[in-house]
């Protein structure tokens, strides 16, 4: 098999023409790349036409970037290479056929953790809309996470299925996972490692042809493709535990009366040889399309493996358990906001609460799975009425969304802050406290973005995570 696909490929010659399916943060910025490498002739974007995100098509050609948070270079690399030619955004599925090597970089989420399932509905339409227009010698990348086996299992059953052709015999296929947080996007790609995992040696040879000349300083790790997916959704699951571990100490410190950025500090200064810590920052919670659902993909790929895993008797896994503690956050927020009202004679019931911050991470209009979201869920159900502020985030499903801050903020009993957005450093609490109104207004940081002496020395009653030594 192997040798009938290497002489399939070496007949075709090299890569020249590339479609990338999915324009999101990853599949934007990876074609950009791709189109920018002068031995590459053409990329397509392939975007389905729809109501929530068919606008990109236009926005792409015309070299406009669709994200409305900070990513240096992107627009200007789109401008580049749609100008020249060399990229070009399509909903017509059926230019496939045109391509030397497709990758599909489409969200993966899961429909209920608790069962272990994902929802691979948009992952599988896509992956039938390239078996349908796949020909010999094309080769086939999953860009997406995926739950370990997916590659080999599900993807190579559906192109076989569709498309009458044989994996690793008449097209090659493989998982080379993405590596990407926004606001960084283009250099993530570039600088980064690039795990490339095929299901047989010529498809990781043809993946790591499409790969090496968009990076600059990230060198090739070829790997089997169920290694990679592993891969993968180990890094983003070891974060997770990693947060949760300075999140469980922040909430360890609050109830020993300490500052936890204290703590945190001495940690991090024992360094040298054979010592990692990795001790990274407490907060409000974890969003995200990845973290949010990756430990499930891989303990969902332990649940379909081959062999029955060895572990403590009837012991939680300890990444399930880290997921737990992140997804408890927003309700640590929630009882800070309740007991600082409870301190100057509130009751959430009532209480205007201006929320700074919807978006999950920094300077970024990325707000899916924000932690945001479930804090304002328990908000409303204990009949708060509630105005956000965002900078990036233009809209969300059914909630407002404002832009002036100061609307936001006047006349509220609390203001929240769960986006460590730049703008939100510079928050003043002699102008905060007139907007507020309030003799003894509550401010709560979840981001640990301003200063507690600052805002307590103002009139302020505040709380933050972590910070048990004012709280």
């Amino acid at each position: 098999m192997a040798e009938k696909l290497q002489n399939i490929l070496k007949e075709k010659g090299p890569i020249k023409n590339i479609g990338v399916l999915g324009m999101g943060y990853v599949g934007i910025p990876a074609a950009a790349l791709f189109a920018d490498v002068d031995g590459f002739d053409k990329v397509l974007g392939f975007q389905r036409n729809s109501a929530s995100s068919g606008y990109k098509i236009d926005m792409i050609n015309r070299g406009e970037s669709p994200f409305k948070g900070e990513e240096p270079g992107l627009e200007e690399l789109l401008k580049k290479v749609t100008d020249a030619g060399k990229f070009e955004c399509t909903s017509d599925f059926s230019r496939i056929s045109e391509m030397d090597a497709v990758t599909l970089a489409i969200q993966t989420p899961f429909a209920n953790p608790k069962d272990l399932e994902p929802d691979f509905g948009a992952l599988i339409e896509g992956i039938r809309n390239v078996g349908k227009y796949l020909k010999p010698g094309m080769l086939v990348v999953l860009e997406s996470t995926i739950t370990p086996g997916t590659t080999v299992g599900m993807a190579k059953e559906i192109l076989e299925e569709e498309s009458g052709l044989i994996a690793g015999e008449d097209f090659a296929l493989a998982h080379a996972p993405e590596r990407v947080m926004v606001g960084r996007l283009l250099r993530n790609i570039q600088e980064h490692d690039r795990i490339v995992g095929g299901i047989d040696g010529p498809s990781t040879q043809r993946a790591i042809e499409l790969y090496t000349p968009v990076l600059t300083k990230g060198k090739i790790i070829p790997m089997s493709s169920t290694a990679a997916e592993v891969t993968k959704t180990a890094e983003n699951t070891f974060r997770d535990l990693q947060i949760a571990a300075v999140n469980q100490l922040a909430l360890y410190c609050e109830s020993m009366g300490i500052n936890v950025y204290d703590v945190r500090a001495g940690i991090d200064s024992l360094k040298g040889e054979g010592i990692t810590r990795a001790i990274l920052w407490p907060g409000a919670g974890v969003g995200g399309h990845c973290l949010t659902k990756d430990t499930y993909h891989l303990e969902r790929g332990v649940k379909l493996g081959s062999q029955e895993l060895d572990y403590p008797e009837n012991a939680d896994s300890i990444y399930v358990l880290a997921r737990k503690v992140n997804d408890f956050m927003p309700n640590h927020m929630f009882k800070l906001t309740k007991d600082a009202l409870a301190q100057v004679g509130k009751e959430l019931n009532g209480s205007k609460i201006a929320l700074l911050g919807w978006a999950f991470i920094n300077d970024s209009d990325d707000a899916r799975n924000p932690p945001s979201e479930p804090y304002c869920d328990l908000l409303t159900k204990a009949g708060a009425s509630i105005t956000i502020h965002d900078p990036h985030v233009l809209n969300y499903p059914d909630v407002e969304i404002e832009k002036n801050m100061a609307s936001v903020i006047k006349d509220s009993d609390a203001v929240i802050i769960l986006t460590a957005h730049s703008e939100y450093f510079k928050l003043n609490p002699v102008d905060i406290k007139t907007l507020m109104g309030k003799d003894q207004p509550v401010v709560v940081d979840g981001r640990n973005v301003i200063d507690p002496a600052v805002f307590v020395g103002g009139g302020f009653v505040y709380r933050g995570i972590g910070r048990g030594d004012v709280n």
